[in-house]
């Protein structure tokens, strides 16, 4: 009887042992822990600083495009780093519902230069391709009229347009889509204006010796170097080069022109200067080149150094351009000169860098204050005059509200200074 009496308060300790286990697991609402819920603020965007501006401009590019029967149109701004404004306006092709998207891509003709600028800045601060480097170091066969000319022309001349040749150098042959090897086999029949370095002389072909110099450098294709250098670090995820890649795009829009009247009909395709690629033949979005400008006007980028800046915003030549080249801008402009692969104006006071580009159909524009760390972007696939009054009426809003608080801020100094 003791022995079951005994068996019995076991199992009991046991049992009540068991229970109180239990219980250390399973918590009370009172043992509940307290869950903070912490409500992250919203990252700052510094467009809020220049608000005023960017609905202006908003307005009156809206009304500009309209008026002017633009068909397709795209259009960014930068500001510190972040997209301030990204707009897309009417259509891919007129008849036609597909619209214009921040993805869709346009020829940037000229503006390419901007962009193969941007890579040579990169490939120099790398120590790959040096600025100063012989364009014989790289190609060896390379002749120009004069064995002075010949030896002394640099990579730097090429980019800045200071070759020495008689400006536009066999144009005419790239638009009769010879290859670009074939039209370099003739620099040495045409006339040399001065010595390298001199004079500025705007130039297609011989901008776009970079590809050959580019690939005989590194063994691979201008296409697969800028696209390491630049478009896959920058962001730039539909930019490409080429005709086929262009034509190959279903998100692309197709050139227009005018038959008059600002009523435009839609044009075929056309390879126009795609035989001189760091020239003219890089196609992009808007969001391509919004990537590129936050990258350029960031002071802290991680994709760009600021020697590599430097380098490709120095102005190398004063080019004295046709006063008809920058007429919508006014007389704000004090000076002109080109650096590498960017044209840099005085503009109230301000440095900016620029470039435009057209092919048949298609205008691209960019620009980007580093002082205001601003940057915008224009592409329509339906040129007209009227384009060109976006850019300069954008800068003109924001340095007047830049220095009408920079007054304001003074004017507040001063009485607390007094007081």
């Amino acid at each position: 009887m003791m022995k079951k009496k005994y068996y019995f308060i076991v199992v009991i300790v046991a049992l009540a042992v068991f229970a109180f286990t239990l219980k250390s697991f399973v918590r009370t609402p009172i043992e509940k822990e307290q869950v903070e819920v912490v409500k992250e603020e919203p990252e700052y965007n510094p467009a809020v600083e220049i608000q005023t501006t960017l609905s202006q401009f908003d307005s009156i590019l809206d009304v500009n495009l309209k008026q002017s029967g633009t068909v397709g149109a795209a259009a960014v701004v930068t500001y510190k780093g972040k997209i301030a404004l990204i707009k897309c306006y009417g259509v891919r092709k007129a008849g036609e519902k597909n619209a214009v998207d921040q993805n869709t891509v346009f020829r940037l003709a000229s503006v390419s230069k901007s962009i193969t600028g941007v890579l040579a800045g990169i490939l120099d601060d790398e120590h790959v391709i040096d600025l100063d480097d012989k364009v014989t170091k790289y190609l060896p066969d390379f002749e120009l009229k004069t064995p002075e000319s010949t030896r002394q022309l640099t990579v730097r001349h090429l980019l800045s347009h200071t070759s020495g040749l008689v400006p536009h150098t066999y144009d005419l042959m790239v638009e009769d889509h010879v290859p670009l090897d074939k039209i370099m086999d003739r620099l040495d029949e045409v006339d040399i204006t001065a010595p390298p370095g001199q004079l500025y002389g705007y130039q297609n072909v011989l901008y776009s010796i970079y590809d050959p110099i580019t690939e005989s450098k590194t063994h691979k294709s201008f296409n697969a170097v800028i696209k390491e250098k630049v478009f896959t670090p920058f962001g730039m995820t539909n930019a490409s080069t080429g005709f086929e890649a262009f034509k190959n795009n279903e998100n692309k829009a197709y050139p227009h022109y005018n038959r008059g009247h600002n009523h435009y009909s839609p044009m075929r395709l056309n390879d126009r200067y795609y035989n001189t690629t760091p020239a003219a033949g890089i196609n992009a979005s808007i969001s391509d080149l919004g990537q590129l400008l936050m990258a350029l006007t960031d002071e802290n980028s991680k994709v760009i150094s600021a020697d590599a800046r430097e380098t490709i915003f120095t102005p190398q030549v004063k080019s004295p351009l046709k006063r008809t080249y920058f007429r919508s801008w006014g007389r704000g402009i004090q000076s002109k000169q080109y650096s590498i692969g960017w044209r840099i104006v005085d503009y109230k006071g301000r440095k900016v860098a620029y470039h435009g580009g057209y092919v048949l159909g298609y205008k691209a524009e960019i620009a980007l204050c580093e002082e205001e760390e601003i940057g915008i972007a224009l592409l329509t696939n339906s040129p007209n005059s009227s384009s060109a009054q976006n850019i300069p009426a954008f800068l003109n809003m924001l340095f007047q509200e830049k220095d009408k608080l920079a007054l304001e801020n003074k004017t507040k100094n001063d009485s607390a200074d007094k007081s």
